[in-house]
Protein backbone atom coordinates (compact mmCIF):
# COMPACT_ATOMS: atom_id res chain seq x y z
CA UNK A 1 0.00 0.00 0.00
CA UNK A 2 1.34 3.45 -0.93
CA UNK A 3 2.24 5.82 1.88
CA UNK A 4 1.44 9.52 1.66
CA UNK A 5 4.79 10.37 0.07
CA UNK A 6 4.35 7.68 -2.59
CA UNK A 7 0.80 8.83 -3.34
CA UNK A 8 2.06 12.38 -3.73
CA UNK A 9 4.74 11.20 -6.15
CA UNK A 10 2.13 9.36 -8.25
CA UNK A 11 -0.06 12.45 -8.36
CA UNK A 12 2.87 14.53 -9.55
CA UNK A 13 3.75 12.15 -12.36
CA UNK A 14 0.22 11.23 -13.49
CA UNK A 15 -0.58 12.58 -16.96
CA UNK A 16 -2.75 15.67 -16.93
CA UNK A 17 -5.22 16.19 -19.81
CA UNK A 18 -4.03 19.05 -21.98
CA UNK A 19 -6.14 22.19 -21.82
CA UNK A 20 -5.72 23.96 -25.12
CA UNK A 21 -5.42 27.72 -25.44
CA UNK A 22 -5.88 29.79 -28.56
CA UNK A 23 -2.22 30.87 -28.45
CA UNK A 24 -0.95 27.29 -28.25
CA UNK A 25 -3.22 26.13 -31.05
CA UNK A 26 -2.42 29.14 -33.24
CA UNK A 27 1.30 28.49 -32.80
CA UNK A 28 0.81 25.01 -34.21
CA UNK A 29 -1.49 26.27 -36.97
CA UNK A 30 1.15 28.74 -38.15
CA UNK A 31 4.05 26.28 -38.25
CA UNK A 32 5.75 25.94 -41.62
CA UNK A 33 3.39 23.82 -43.72
CA UNK A 34 5.77 20.86 -44.00
CA UNK A 35 6.44 20.85 -40.25
CA UNK A 36 2.73 20.99 -39.43
CA UNK A 37 1.89 18.10 -41.74
CA UNK A 38 4.84 16.04 -40.53
CA UNK A 39 3.67 16.43 -36.94
CA UNK A 40 0.07 15.64 -37.83
CA UNK A 41 1.01 12.54 -39.84
CA UNK A 42 3.29 11.34 -37.06
CA UNK A 43 0.48 11.61 -34.51
CA UNK A 44 -1.98 10.04 -36.94
CA UNK A 45 0.23 6.96 -37.32
CA UNK A 46 0.32 6.48 -33.56
CA UNK A 47 -3.43 5.88 -33.48
CA UNK A 48 -4.59 4.85 -36.97
CA UNK A 49 -3.51 2.95 -40.05
CA UNK A 50 -2.43 5.84 -42.31
CA UNK A 51 -3.62 4.08 -45.46
CA UNK A 52 -7.15 3.20 -44.41
CA UNK A 53 -10.13 5.55 -44.61
CA UNK A 54 -13.60 4.93 -43.23
CA UNK A 55 -16.46 5.21 -45.72
CA UNK A 56 -19.63 6.78 -44.34
CA UNK A 57 -22.98 7.35 -46.03
CA UNK A 58 -25.37 10.18 -45.17
CA UNK A 59 -29.08 9.99 -45.93
CA UNK A 60 -31.52 12.88 -45.65
CA UNK A 61 -34.48 11.19 -43.97
CA UNK A 62 -36.50 14.43 -43.82
CA UNK A 63 -35.77 17.28 -46.22
CA UNK A 64 -36.40 21.02 -45.97
CA UNK A 65 -38.77 23.20 -43.99
CA UNK A 66 -36.39 23.69 -41.05
CA UNK A 67 -37.32 26.68 -38.83
CA UNK A 68 -33.66 27.46 -38.06
CA UNK A 69 -31.97 30.24 -40.07
CA UNK A 70 -28.45 28.76 -40.45
CA UNK A 71 -26.91 30.96 -43.12
CA UNK A 72 -25.30 28.11 -45.03
CA UNK A 73 -28.28 25.76 -45.23
CA UNK A 74 -30.49 25.10 -48.25
CA UNK A 75 -33.08 23.43 -46.02
CA UNK A 76 -33.97 26.49 -43.93
CA UNK A 77 -37.51 27.81 -44.33
CA UNK A 78 -36.01 31.31 -44.01
CA UNK A 79 -34.17 31.02 -47.35
CA UNK A 80 -35.48 30.96 -50.92
CA UNK A 81 -33.55 28.02 -52.33
CA UNK A 82 -36.40 26.30 -54.15
CA UNK A 83 -36.11 23.20 -51.98
CA UNK A 84 -39.47 21.67 -51.12
CA UNK A 85 -40.09 20.26 -47.67
CA UNK A 86 -40.77 16.54 -47.33
CA UNK A 87 -42.17 14.24 -44.68
CA UNK A 88 -40.09 11.78 -42.70
CA UNK A 89 -39.10 8.80 -44.83
CA UNK A 90 -40.65 5.38 -44.25
CA UNK A 91 -38.50 3.08 -42.14
CA UNK A 92 -38.42 0.40 -44.85
CA UNK A 93 -37.02 2.85 -47.41
CA UNK A 94 -34.31 4.01 -45.01
CA UNK A 95 -33.29 0.42 -44.28
CA UNK A 96 -33.20 -0.45 -47.97
CA UNK A 97 -30.84 2.44 -48.68
CA UNK A 98 -28.70 1.52 -45.68
CA UNK A 99 -28.37 -2.03 -46.99
CA UNK A 100 -27.30 -0.68 -50.38
CA UNK A 101 -24.72 1.57 -48.70
CA UNK A 102 -23.33 -1.37 -46.69
CA UNK A 103 -23.09 -3.53 -49.81
CA UNK A 104 -21.22 -0.66 -51.48
CA UNK A 105 -18.53 -0.65 -48.78
CA UNK A 106 -19.84 1.83 -46.21
CA UNK A 107 -19.39 0.85 -42.57
CA UNK A 108 -21.02 3.91 -41.02
CA UNK A 109 -24.53 5.14 -41.79
CA UNK A 110 -25.70 8.63 -40.89
CA UNK A 111 -29.31 9.81 -40.98
CA UNK A 112 -30.21 13.49 -40.94
CA UNK A 113 -33.53 15.31 -40.58
CA UNK A 114 -34.10 19.01 -41.18
CA UNK A 115 -35.62 19.76 -37.79
CA UNK A 116 -35.00 22.22 -34.99
CA UNK A 117 -35.62 19.23 -32.73
CA UNK A 118 -37.47 15.92 -33.14
CA UNK A 119 -41.14 15.83 -32.18
CA UNK A 120 -42.56 13.12 -29.89
CA UNK A 121 -44.67 11.75 -32.75
CA UNK A 122 -41.51 10.97 -34.74
CA UNK A 123 -39.51 9.18 -32.05
CA UNK A 124 -40.97 5.70 -32.59
CA UNK A 125 -40.00 5.74 -36.27
CA UNK A 126 -36.55 7.15 -35.46
CA UNK A 127 -35.93 4.41 -32.91
CA UNK A 128 -37.01 1.76 -35.39
CA UNK A 129 -34.61 3.16 -38.00
CA UNK A 130 -31.73 2.93 -35.54
CA UNK A 131 -32.61 -0.64 -34.58
CA UNK A 132 -33.01 -1.86 -38.15
CA UNK A 133 -29.88 -0.16 -39.53
CA UNK A 134 -27.76 -1.48 -36.65
CA UNK A 135 -29.07 -4.96 -37.41
CA UNK A 136 -27.34 -4.64 -40.80
CA UNK A 137 -24.00 -4.42 -39.00
CA UNK A 138 -23.52 -0.71 -39.64
CA UNK A 139 -22.30 1.90 -37.19
CA UNK A 140 -25.15 4.36 -36.76
CA UNK A 141 -25.25 8.14 -36.48
CA UNK A 142 -28.14 10.62 -36.50
CA UNK A 143 -28.46 14.37 -36.70
CA UNK A 144 -31.93 15.63 -35.80
CA UNK A 145 -31.25 19.06 -34.34
CA UNK A 146 -31.38 19.83 -30.65
CA UNK A 147 -32.14 17.06 -28.15
CA UNK A 148 -33.40 17.17 -24.60
CA UNK A 149 -32.09 14.67 -22.08
CA UNK A 150 -35.03 12.26 -22.44
CA UNK A 151 -34.63 12.16 -26.22
CA UNK A 152 -30.94 11.50 -25.90
CA UNK A 153 -31.60 8.66 -23.48
CA UNK A 154 -34.20 7.21 -25.85
CA UNK A 155 -31.77 7.18 -28.77
CA UNK A 156 -29.03 5.71 -26.61
CA UNK A 157 -31.29 2.92 -25.41
CA UNK A 158 -32.16 2.18 -29.05
CA UNK A 159 -28.44 1.58 -29.65
CA UNK A 160 -27.49 4.71 -31.59
CA UNK A 161 -23.70 4.87 -31.73
CA UNK A 162 -23.13 8.54 -32.55
CA UNK A 163 -25.13 11.75 -32.48
CA UNK A 164 -24.01 14.58 -34.75
CA UNK A 165 -24.53 18.18 -33.68
CA UNK A 166 -21.97 20.60 -35.13
CA UNK A 167 -20.99 23.84 -33.42
CA UNK A 168 -20.27 25.23 -36.93
CA UNK A 169 -17.69 27.87 -35.97
CA UNK A 170 -16.26 29.77 -33.02
CA UNK A 171 -18.52 31.10 -30.28
CA UNK A 172 -17.56 34.67 -31.23
CA UNK A 173 -18.43 34.25 -34.93
CA UNK A 174 -21.49 32.08 -34.40
CA UNK A 175 -24.05 34.96 -34.30
CA UNK A 176 -22.97 35.88 -37.84
CA UNK A 177 -24.18 32.48 -39.03
CA UNK A 178 -27.22 31.54 -36.91
CA UNK A 179 -29.68 33.62 -34.88
CA UNK A 180 -32.42 31.11 -34.03
CA UNK A 181 -30.24 28.96 -31.80
CA UNK A 182 -27.40 29.95 -29.48
CA UNK A 183 -23.93 28.49 -29.23
CA UNK A 184 -24.72 27.37 -25.68
CA UNK A 185 -27.82 25.55 -27.01
CA UNK A 186 -25.53 23.45 -29.14
CA UNK A 187 -23.21 22.70 -26.24
CA UNK A 188 -26.19 21.67 -24.12
CA UNK A 189 -27.26 19.12 -26.71
CA UNK A 190 -23.71 17.75 -26.80
CA UNK A 191 -23.83 17.40 -23.03
CA UNK A 192 -27.13 15.50 -23.20
CA UNK A 193 -25.65 13.18 -25.83
CA UNK A 194 -22.52 12.52 -23.79
CA UNK A 195 -24.40 11.93 -20.55
CA UNK A 196 -26.70 9.45 -22.28
CA UNK A 197 -23.71 7.27 -23.19
CA UNK A 198 -23.59 7.94 -26.93
CA UNK A 199 -20.51 9.05 -28.81
CA UNK A 200 -20.30 12.62 -30.03
CA UNK A 201 -19.87 13.68 -33.65
CA UNK A 202 -19.18 17.40 -33.78
CA UNK A 203 -17.24 19.71 -36.06
CA UNK A 204 -17.77 22.77 -38.18
CA UNK A 205 -17.78 24.54 -41.52
CA UNK A 206 -14.91 26.49 -43.05
CA UNK A 207 -15.30 29.31 -45.55
CA UNK A 208 -18.21 31.25 -44.03
CA UNK A 209 -16.22 34.48 -43.71
CA UNK A 210 -14.64 33.53 -40.39
CA UNK A 211 -11.05 34.40 -39.48
CA UNK A 212 -8.18 31.99 -38.90
CA UNK A 213 -8.59 32.63 -35.18
CA UNK A 214 -12.26 31.61 -35.42
CA UNK A 215 -11.29 28.32 -37.03
CA UNK A 216 -8.73 27.65 -34.33
CA UNK A 217 -11.16 28.69 -31.56
CA UNK A 218 -13.70 26.20 -32.90
CA UNK A 219 -11.16 23.39 -32.50
CA UNK A 220 -10.14 24.66 -29.05
CA UNK A 221 -13.79 24.45 -27.94
CA UNK A 222 -14.07 20.86 -29.19
CA UNK A 223 -10.72 19.69 -27.83
CA UNK A 224 -11.45 21.21 -24.40
CA UNK A 225 -14.78 19.46 -23.91
CA UNK A 226 -14.75 17.07 -20.95
CA UNK A 227 -14.37 14.35 -23.59
CA UNK A 228 -13.44 15.50 -27.11
CA UNK A 229 -15.75 14.27 -29.89
CA UNK A 230 -14.89 10.84 -31.19
CA UNK A 231 -15.82 12.12 -34.64
CA UNK A 232 -14.87 15.56 -35.98
CA UNK A 233 -16.40 16.42 -39.37
CA UNK A 234 -14.68 19.30 -41.14
CA UNK A 235 -16.85 20.78 -43.90
CA UNK A 236 -15.95 23.22 -46.64
CA UNK A 237 -18.81 25.59 -47.31
CA UNK A 238 -20.82 24.83 -50.43
CA UNK A 239 -22.27 28.23 -51.38
CA UNK A 240 -25.95 27.74 -52.23
CA UNK A 241 -28.02 30.26 -54.15
CA UNK A 242 -30.72 31.79 -51.99
CA UNK A 243 -28.78 31.49 -48.73
CA UNK A 244 -27.08 34.44 -46.97
CA UNK A 245 -23.68 32.85 -47.55
CA UNK A 246 -24.18 32.25 -51.28
CA UNK A 247 -21.47 34.76 -52.22
CA UNK A 248 -18.88 33.68 -49.67
CA UNK A 249 -15.28 33.61 -50.84
CA UNK A 250 -13.86 30.10 -51.05
CA UNK A 251 -11.36 29.23 -48.34
CA UNK A 252 -7.75 28.85 -49.43
CA UNK A 253 -7.11 25.10 -49.92
CA UNK A 254 -3.89 25.12 -47.89
CA UNK A 255 -5.65 26.91 -45.03
CA UNK A 256 -8.25 24.14 -45.08
CA UNK A 257 -5.53 21.49 -44.91
CA UNK A 258 -3.98 23.33 -41.96
CA UNK A 259 -7.26 23.01 -40.04
CA UNK A 260 -7.38 19.27 -40.77
CA UNK A 261 -3.83 18.89 -39.46
CA UNK A 262 -4.57 20.95 -36.36
CA UNK A 263 -7.68 18.88 -35.63
CA UNK A 264 -5.56 15.73 -35.81
CA UNK A 265 -2.97 17.16 -33.42
CA UNK A 266 -5.51 18.46 -30.93
CA UNK A 267 -7.78 15.38 -31.02
CA UNK A 268 -5.38 12.56 -31.88
CA UNK A 269 -7.73 9.61 -31.32
CA UNK A 270 -10.79 11.08 -33.06
CA UNK A 271 -11.92 10.31 -36.57
CA UNK A 272 -11.39 13.47 -38.59
CA UNK A 273 -14.04 13.41 -41.30
CA UNK A 274 -13.51 15.13 -44.63
CA UNK A 275 -17.14 16.04 -45.15
CA UNK A 276 -19.11 18.49 -47.31
CA UNK A 277 -17.34 20.29 -50.13
CA UNK A 278 -15.25 17.45 -51.55
CA UNK A 279 -16.85 17.96 -54.97
CA UNK A 280 -15.05 21.33 -55.12
CA UNK A 281 -11.71 19.91 -53.92
CA UNK A 282 -8.99 18.79 -56.30
CA UNK A 283 -7.53 15.32 -55.90
CA UNK A 284 -4.33 16.95 -54.70
CA UNK A 285 -6.15 18.87 -51.97
CA UNK A 286 -7.89 15.71 -50.78
CA UNK A 287 -4.57 13.85 -50.79
CA UNK A 288 -3.05 16.52 -48.55
CA UNK A 289 -6.06 16.26 -46.22
CA UNK A 290 -5.52 12.51 -45.88
CA UNK A 291 -1.83 13.07 -45.18
CA UNK A 292 -2.77 15.71 -42.59
CA UNK A 293 -4.89 13.17 -40.70
CA UNK A 294 -8.35 12.99 -42.27
CA UNK A 295 -9.45 9.36 -42.15
CA UNK A 296 -13.11 9.31 -43.04
CA UNK A 297 -15.19 10.54 -45.99
CA UNK A 298 -18.84 10.53 -46.99
CA UNK A 299 -19.55 8.54 -50.13
CA UNK A 300 -22.49 8.72 -52.49
CA UNK A 301 -23.54 11.10 -55.25
CA UNK A 302 -25.29 13.51 -52.85
CA UNK A 303 -24.60 14.77 -49.36
CA UNK A 304 -27.94 15.88 -47.92
CA UNK A 305 -28.93 18.29 -50.72
CA UNK A 306 -25.49 19.00 -52.22
CA UNK A 307 -23.35 17.18 -54.72
CA UNK A 308 -20.60 14.74 -53.74
CA UNK A 309 -17.93 12.95 -55.80
CA UNK A 310 -19.17 9.89 -57.67
CA UNK A 311 -18.11 6.46 -56.47
CA UNK A 312 -15.90 5.88 -59.51
CA UNK A 313 -13.96 9.08 -58.75
CA UNK A 314 -13.39 8.04 -55.13
CA UNK A 315 -12.25 4.55 -56.18
CA UNK A 316 -9.82 6.06 -58.68
CA UNK A 317 -8.41 8.45 -56.07
CA UNK A 318 -8.03 5.68 -53.50
CA UNK A 319 -6.26 3.47 -56.06
CA UNK A 320 -3.84 6.25 -56.99
CA UNK A 321 -3.06 7.02 -53.33
CA UNK A 322 -2.88 3.39 -52.21
CA UNK A 323 -5.73 3.88 -49.75
CA UNK A 324 -8.18 1.21 -48.63
CA UNK A 325 -11.59 1.39 -47.04
CA UNK A 326 -11.56 0.85 -43.29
Amino acid sequence: MLDVQDETAVMRTAPVPQLWTRDTALALYHLPFNDLLFRAQSVHRQHFDPNRVQLSKLLNIKTGGCPEDCGYCSQSSHHSTGLAASKLMDVADVVAQAREARDGGATRYCMGAAWRNPKPRDMDAIVEMVTEVKALGLETCMTLGMLDRDQAECLSEAGLDYYNHNIDTSEAYYPNVVSTRTFSDRLQTLDHVRRSGMKVCCGGILGMGESEADRVDMLVTLANLAEPPESVPINMLIPIAGTPLADSKRIDPLAFVRVIALARLMMPTSFVRLSAGRSAMSDEMQALCFFAGANSIFVGDTLLTAGNPEAVADRDLFDRLGLQAL
